[in-house]
């Protein structure tokens, strides 16, 4: 079992930017795909970005490309995610994900789950 923990998140105005981050606790990343997905309230959670465990492929939601990129650190055990250009639609709770089979797209894919990091954005 991994145990994940996400940081970085906070509160941001339109057009912010913020960094999450998100390690491993007592088992190394590195050989996982991971991803991010995000759950505003009274929605379902959603798909935001996804990478293979080389780094290799990237997988981006329409409504981020362009404004967050996904990457893995040297050590590829860290993923972060970094937000540009933050919308007040942006607003969620956001969770990393690894240990992938199936859909890079779907959460039910993932069975390593962090506890979330609240994302505000204000207009």
């Amino acid at each position: 079992q991994v145990r994940l923990v996400e940081s970085g998140g906070g509160s941001v105005q339109a057009g912010g930017s913020l960094r999450l981050s998100c390690a491993p606790s007592g088992r190394t990343l590195s050989s996982y795909d991971m991803g991010w997905f995000r759950q505003a309230p009274g929605k379902e959670r959603e798909f935001v970005t996804a990478i293979t465990w080389s780094g290799g492929s990237i997988y981006y939601a329409d409504a981020v490309k362009g404004r967050f990129t996904i990457s893995r650190g040297n050590a590829k055990n860290t993923v972060y995610l970094q937000m540009n250009s933050l919308k007040p639609e942006d607003t969620a709770v956001y969770y990393c994900a690894a240990n992938r089979r199936g859909s890079y797209y779907s959460d039910r894919s993932y069975s390593y789950w962090g506890q979330g990091t609240q994302v505000t954005v204000s207009s």
